[in-house]
C-alpha cells in the first residue's frame, strides 16, 4: 500500500488540516465545492452566488465554472449569465446509480415502514457537512414534511446527522466539527454540544433522538449502519411532526420500527458488493462468499470507522463505536 493510501486509511475521508490538506490538490477540491453548491438539477447560480456559497474569491469561480462548463458538467445560461448542472455530471451521477437492485430493494423496506405512520422515512449517505437522501418514502398520512429522493439535510440539524456523527470515532468526529467550525461556525457548536449525549443514546438505545433540531414542528429519529460499499456510515431516519409524536412517543412507538427498518437494510448493504438475483418473486442477496485478505492488508477509506462482526458491537482492540452496545 502506497503512503497515500495508508494516510487516506488512517485518517479517513474528512476534509480539512486535521485529514492532511497539503496532500489534496486543491483546484479538484474547490471544483467538487463549486458543484455542491447545485443543489437539485434546477438550480441556476451566477459566479457571485457561487462564490458567496463555497467561500471563494470569484475570479477562482470563474475558471473552475469555465473548466467545469467545457468538461460538460455545468452548463451556462446566456440569456441568465448562469449555470446550472450539465449533462456529463447527471450521467456521471446516474452511472454511480445502476444496480438499482439494491437501491429497489432499500425503497420497499422504506415503503413498508412508511405505510406504519404518518411520517416520511430516509435513506441518506453524508457528504461532507450533509446528508443525502438516496432513498425516500412517505404515507399518504404523512403531513408537513417535503423532502425528497435527493435532497440534502445538514448533518448539524438532524436526526440522522447527529445518529451518523455518534458513530463515527471520536477522533474523526472532532475533526469534522472542527472543520464545520471554520465554515457554520453556529451550526458546529449545536453539533458538539450535543455529541456526547448523542452517543451515550445510542450506545444504549441503538439509535438518536434530535426534537425540534431542524424545525419546532418536527421531531426526528435515525440508526446509524455500516456500508461496506462506502466503507463508512450511512443512516436510516424518520421523521414526524411533534405535535403528533412528542419524543417519549418516539421511544415508545417508532424506535421499535426504526431498529427493525435499520436490522433489515442493514443485511441488505452488508451484501451490496455481493449482488443480487431474481428468484421470481423478489431480488435476493445472493449467499455470502468467504473473502481471504493477506495478513496485515487494510483497505479502509472510511472516517475512522473500519466495520468488522456485528453492527452493534465494539471492537475492543480499536476502540471503534459500534451502535447499541456500551464499551466493556
Amino acid at each position: 500500500m502506497g503512503r497515500r493510501s495508508e494516510r487516506l486509511t488512517n485518517k479517513g475521508l474528512i476534509s480539512g488540516e486535521d485529514s492532511g490538506a497539503s496532500d489534496v490538490i486543491q483546484v479538484v477540491s474547490r471544483a467538487f465545492d463549486v458543484l455542491r453548491c447545485f443543489g437539485s438539477h434546477e438550480v441556476r447560480l451566477g459566479n457571485l452566488e457561487i462564490s458567496n456559497r463555497c467561500g471563494l474569491p470569484r475570479s477562482t469561480v470563474s475558471r473552475l465554472t469555465h473548466t467545469l462548463t467545457r468538461m460538460g458538467h455545468l452548463v451556462y445560461l446566456p440569456r441568465d449569465q448562469k449555470y446550472r448542472i450539465g449533462p456529463s455530471a447527471v450521467a456521471m451521477s446516474a452511472s454511480m446509480m445502476c444496480g438499482l437492485q439494491l437501491r429497489h430493494l432499500i425503497r420497499i423496506r422504506l415503503q413498508e415502514t412508511a405505510e406504519q405512520i404518518p411520517g416520511t422515512v430516509g435513506f441518506v449517505i453524508p457528504d461532507r457537512f450533509h446528508l443525502v437522501y438516496l432513498e425516500f418514502a412517505r404515507s399518504a398520512q404523512a403531513l408537513g414534511l417535503h423532502s425528497m429522493t435527493g435532497s440534502r439535510i445538514a448533518i448539524t440539524r438532524t436526526a440522522a446527522g447527529h445518529a451518523y456523527t455518534a458513530a463515527l470515532d471520536p477522533d474523526v468526529a472532532a475533526a469534522l466539527i472542527r472543520d464545520m467550525e471554520r465554515d457554520i461556525p453556529h451550526d458546529a457548536a449545536v453539533l458538539r454540544d450535543r455529541i456526547d449525549g448523542n452517543r451515550a443514546m445510542l450506545r444504549e438505545r441503538g439509535y438518536v433522538t434530535a426534537c425540534g433540531l431542524w424545525s419546532p414542528h418536527i421531531n426526528g429519529i435515525a440508526m446509524p449502519l455500516w456500508s461496506p460499499q462506502y466503507q463508512t456510515y450511512v443512516a436510516v431516519t424518520i421523521g414526524l411532526l411533534s405535535a403528533m409524536y412528542d419524543e417519549q412517543r418516539m421511544h415508545d412507538e417508532v424506535a421499535p420500527l426504526l431498529l427493525k427498518l435499520g436490522a433489515d437494510i442493514s443485511k441488505l448493504i452488508q451484501n451490496a458488493d455481493i449482488g443480487f438475483y431474481d428468484d421470481g418473486s423478489e431480488l435476493t442477496p445472493r449467499p455470502a462468499m468467504a473473502h481471504k485478505k493477506p495478513n496485515g492488508s487494510s483497505n479502509d477509506l472510511e472516517a475512522g470507522t473500519r466495520r468488522a462482526g456485528s453492527p452493534r458491537g465494539v471492537r475492543a482492540a480499536d476502540g471503534r463505536r459500534r451502535q447499541g452496545q456500551a464499551p466493556a
